[in-house]
């Protein structure tokens, strides 16, 4: 698919702008700047007042002032390095120019004494007299029409000046057309928005301060265009997922029903609801592409396993992976038990397996006498083959990418997807990450899991916290006393691990306490782990290397020290260590004191609530998105305009849009499915485009 005659002028080089030169051409590629279209998306971030007052007096200094002067004097420096000086003089005031290695002829031509002048800039007071240090523009006064009252003040980088962008933007702006509208007429008409073009040209001319804001109209429509594109693509990756035919997979309940007799509790509703939501879409022709989002302690796993039994029941196999042996392992361990009352074989294949017998766990797999498989992503490789793959289910979401998930339906002769994350993601970034997946929540609690207290502890009550892990312990109790990250230094860190370990045992005694930490070889920290988890050792001290996974129901008091550095979702998953038994739990999170703003505004988010997507909508609105999932590793998009935190609503509004769009229009032929073909190759949605041309 050719890029569209309309979009030419905005696709040329740089150079073909007013005053962009080849190398001012490649220092705004350090802006993201390649192409007369991209100026179009650099939007001003603040704007100074450049409106003519009558003199500095009627203005609290230091400010940015306009005004209309007389020019006096002109005083050249006494010797090299001093600085250059004009007197002028205002309506009520005398004031001086300053000027660093500056020529004095140009100064001469620029400021001619006895005519008057429009000076603006930076006005500072020094010993009392009032200073304008390089003024940012000088004009002859029929010229004041043509500095705007307020002035956008655009990001710039090495060699870069605001009069080039400013420049470079009225050329780009010059040559835009007007392109046929993308957006549903009624949502435009209910928003109130203009078009682009008047968007665009309005983004880049404020009038003051609202203008530059997220709420301003013009900046909705254009974050809204990002937010729709973004779901556009990601709404044909979906539907090219589910144009891959699936299989009808349809259970008859007898296996599921083994499981939920052997329970001690019945299913959450939330859980039911999902491994409904679940099973209609395995006996839908189309591929199921699901994400589980569940909080701590929510029964993911039950959830999944129920699901991975509804492909047994029809004659299929199901595997289940994780991204790491450790975890891989767990998960065999938590399933067994389900499996054995469902009476279903259950294997577990890692790197780790070797030789014979590895090939025999391969061959029972290709002939389908393994149901339901766990494993690493060694069950990617090549000689790994499934008799009848149905059901794919894949742990902790951040490691995979939309292309990853393509991957994987292609092992199965299409088999159904679906992804589980313990991480309550806000929806705003649910959306914007897994708007290609359906989505189904765990938001309660099985019952018997009682709540964890949680409290606010100063560092400097130490003595108080051993004395009451002295008691727990002699009570049978186990605990977790996690140390802080230290200067992010792993050296460092397993310092002051060992530290605490050695202050512990002589308060707690002998073989009572365990150490993990990352400096560790695997096997001795599985070994350290499996100690605990037998309750050889009662207390365990380690660095964050428990925050995902680990499940010891006997353990009832984790001890976080320096909590204010931990992130709030790291001491909400920390947390959810605890609490995994009948026993009543206790989280006591050790602060130094005293604390920032933002600590204390942690800490009293985790201890006031343990609900995983209202502490992960906090950690949102704090820490802003791309901190939250670790931008680098979570695939988000980077957005220009749009605003994750604070237009998170807008996006909810994207997705459904682009997904009623593509199901009216699904090869985006009509006109409106023509012009959003505009915005897709506008906004570079390369990957949109690729799947509409093989579409």
């Amino acid at each position: 698919m050719s890029r569209p005659e309309l979009l030419f002028p905005l696709f040329s080089e740089l150079e073909t702008l007013a005053g962009v030169g080849p190398k001012a051409a490649k220092n705004f590629a350090a802006l993201g700047v390649l192409r007369p279209k991209d100026l179009l998306f650099l939007l001003p971030h603040s704007g100074v007042d450049r409106s003519i007052k009558a003199s500095l007096r009627d203005v609290a200094l230091p400010a940015t002032v306009t005004v209309e002067v007389e020019v006096g004097g002109h005083f050249p420096p006494a010797s090299r390095g001093r600085p250059y000086r004009v007197m002028v003089r205002d309506a009520k005031l005398e004031f001086i120019l300053v000027f660093f290695h500056a020529k004095g002829e140009y100064l001469q031509t620029l400021l001619p004494t006895g005519q008057r002048r429009i000076v603006s800039g930076k006005v500072e007071l020094f010993d009392g007299v009032a200073q304008m240090a390089h003024p940012d523009h000088v004009l002859r006064p029929e010229e004041a029409a043509s500095l705007p009252s307020f002035e956008p003040v655009y990001p710039l980088t090495a060699g870069i000046t605001q009069k080039l962008v400013a420049k470079g933007i009225a050329s780009a702006l010059d040559r835009t057309p007007d392109f046929p509208e993308w957006i549903d007429p009624p949502l435009m008409d209910r928003q109130l928005w203009p078009t682009w073009r008047a968007a665009v040209q309005a983004a880049h001319a404020p009038k003051g301060p609202l203008d530059i804001a997220h709420t301003a109209l013009a900046r909705q429509r254009l974050a809204y265009d990002e937010l729709f594109a973004h779901q556009l693509t990601l709404s044909l990756a979906r539907a090219t997922l589910r144009r891959g035919k699936g299989q009808v997979t349809t259970g008859n309940g007898v296996l599921q029903r083994r499981v939920l007799a052997g329970l001690p509790f019945p299913l959450t509703g939330a859980q039911t609801r999902s491994v409904a939501e679940i099973a209609a879409d395995m006996a839908a022709p189309q591929r199921m592409n699901r994400l589980l989002q569940g909080d701590v302690g929510s029964g993911k796993t039950l959830v999944a396993f129920m699901a991975l039994l509804i492909a047994v029941e029809a004659g299929g196999q199901g595997v289940m992976m994780a991204p790491t042996e450790l975890l891989a392992r767990q998960h065999f361990e938590s399933l067994a038990p389900l499996a054995w009352a469902a009476d279903v074989r259950l294997e577990l294949l890692t790197g780790r397996d070797k030789g014979s017998e590895r090939q025999m766990k391969l061959e029972d797999l290709a002939t389908g006498r393994i149901p339901v498989l766990v494993g690493t992503h060694a069950v990617f490789q090549k000689d790994v083959e499934f008799h009848d793959l149905r059901l794919a289910v894949v742990d902790e979401q951040h490691r995979f990418g939309v292309e990853q998930r393509m991957e994987l339906g292609a092992k199965g002769q299409a088999a159904d997807v679906l992804v589980m994350t313990a991480t309550p993601i806000p929806r705003s970034l649910a959306l914007a990450s897994f708007g290609d997946m359906d989505v189904s929540v765990l938001d309660e609690k099985p019952p018997g899991r009682k709540p964890i207290r949680t409290a606010l502890i100063a560092s400097s009550r130490m003595d108080e916290v051993v004395a009451r892990l002295q008691r727990a312990v002699a009570e049978g109790r186990q605990a977790y006393w996690v140390c802080p990250l230290v200067e992010e230094s792993e050296v460092l860190d397993y310092a002051s691990a060992e530290a605490r370990f050695a202050a512990l045992r002589a308060s707690l005694g002998e073989g009572v306490v365990g150490l993990v930490h990352g400096q560790l070889p695997p096997a001795e920290k599985d070994a350290a782990m499996a100690r605990f988890a037998a309750g050889v050792t009662k207390v365990l001290v380690a660095t964050t290397v428990i925050e995902v996974g680990v499940n010891v129901p006997n353990a009832t008091i984790m001890v976080v020290e320096r909590a204010e550095i931990f992130g709030l979702a790291q001491l909400h998953q920390l947390r959810g260590r605890v609490g995994r038994g009948d026993a009543a739990s206790t989280c006591l999170l050790m602060y130094q004191a005293p604390l920032s703003e933002s600590g204390q505004r942690r800490l009293q988010v985790i201890r006031d609530t343990e609900d995983g997507f209202r502490i992960a909508e906090e950690d949102l609105s704090m820490r802003g998105a791309g901190d939250l999932i670790g931008t680098a590793q979570s695939g988000l998009p980077r957005f220009r305009i749009a605003d994750l935190e604070r237009q998170s609503a807008l996006m909810a509004v994207a997705q459904s849009d682009a997904r009623k769009l593509l199901n009216d229009d699904p090869t985006l032929e009509t006109p409106r499915g023509k012009a959003a073909r505009l915005l897709l190759w506008l906004l570079d949605q390369d990957r949109a485009i690729r799947l509409l041309s093989v579409g």
